[in-house]
């Protein structure tokens, strides 16, 4: 009996809830687009459903499922339906390795807050992130109409360009930590007194740039580009199908804040998580607020998301390459060989 609810009721309970926190965050992260480019353009945005438009997320949401689901006459059926559903499902399943805290105890057993703890975590989200861009290039071509084919062909493009960057600038964290596995990288920043981001300010840098450009998010929204290529590579969608892609996109945008907020900024650990706190402060330590410093760090992340998109204009494509190539990647390698010689010199014989 302990065997089926250690590997089996209790693995399923914690997918529910990140399933269903993920859903969540994703919903409300549509209201807070609207709402950040209202307050940076001086204006109210959604105010009709609910107070202060609280219950537009609900309503988006009703009327992509109501809305008519067109299928564009001499598109690829099958590829055309599936396509979203590639683009979505990765989206949610890099969660499965990332740690929203440590353990506690509940009737005597101890519970983690992860889903699983994988020595190869990191190698397991950035192989199944990869997986993502499929979906918005068989998007793109299945719908056969010439502005989301060249919204696929800028997509592809782009995350060969800045994901070779943004592997480079993570290694850095891995020569520092010694492992792939996502807990053991925020615990060895525990064992420190440092977050990375203080040992890796460069690195840190760059892997974010990278990711804004992997999700392609403004300023190197180019796949979309709506001025250029009507809405890209979802152009031909509708209803349901591009509300798929519409998740996609955020989800994408939350893995990329929780992965930064884990290599870089000590995961669910507290700031200055070595230095004792004294009196009713020590609560903050406690194995539930792990949570919510998680969330506190993921949720700065995603305004920084919403505020550069409101804030920056869009790259011409040229210029996107030339970032990616010429600058990006030229440092990531720089960064890559200096702290290895660090490692090298000091760490290791040390």
């Amino acid at each position: 009996m302990d065997f089926v609810i250690d590997n089996i009721i209790i693995p399923l309970i914690k997918i529910g809830i990140v399933f269903g926190v993920l859903s969540g965050v994703v919903a409300l992260m549509t209201l807070a687009e609207r709402k950040v480019a209202a307050f940076i353009q001086v204006r109210l945005g959604p105010m009709r459903v609910g107070p202060h438009g609280i219950l537009q997320p609900l309503a988006d949401g009703v009327k992509l499922m109501l809305k008519e689901d067109i299928l564009p006459a001499k598109a690829d059926r099958w590829i055309f339906t599936l396509a979203p559903i590639i683009a979505l499902v990765p989206a949610f399943i890099v969660f499965a390795v990332i740690p929203f805290g440590s353990t506690f105890n509940l009737f005597g057993k101890t519970i983690a807050l992860r889903i699983t703890d994988l020595n190869i975590g990191l190698l397991y989200v950035l192989s199944i992130s990869s997986i993502g861009i499929l979906g918005i290039i068989l998007g793109g071509w299945a719908s056969n109409s010439k502005y989301p084919l060249m919204g696929a062909l800028r997509s592809a493009a782009q995350m060969v360009s800045y994901e070779v960057a943004l592997g480079f600038s993570i290694m850095g964290v891995l020569m520092i930590s010694g492992s792939l596995s996502l807990v053991e990288i925020v615990n060895k920043q525990k064992e420190f007194g440092w977050w990375f981001v203080f040992l890796q300010p460069l690195g840190f840098i760059l892997f974010f740039v990278c990711g804004i450009a992997e999700t392609n998010r403004a300023p190197f929204d180019l796949p979309e580009a709506e001025s250029e290529l009507v809405a890209g590579f979802h152009t031909e969608y509708s209803g349901f199908r591009f509300s798929l892609y519409f998740l996609a996109e955020y989800a994408n945008m939350i893995a990329v804040s929780a992965m930064a907020v884990t290599l870089f900024f000590g995961g669910w650990l507290r700031p200055f998580p070595n230095v004792a706190l004294p009196g009713f402060l020590g609560l903050l330590d406690a194995p539930l607020m792990g949570p919510v410093w998680f969330a506190i760090k993921v949720a700065i992340f995603l305004y920084c998301y919403l505020w550069f998109r409101w804030t920056w204009p869009r790259y011409r494509y040229d210029q996107l390459m030339k970032i990616g190539w010429q600058w990006l990647l030229p440092l990531a390698i720089a960064n890559l060989v200096a702290t290895a010689a660090i490692v090298l010199l000091f760490v290791r014989k040390g």
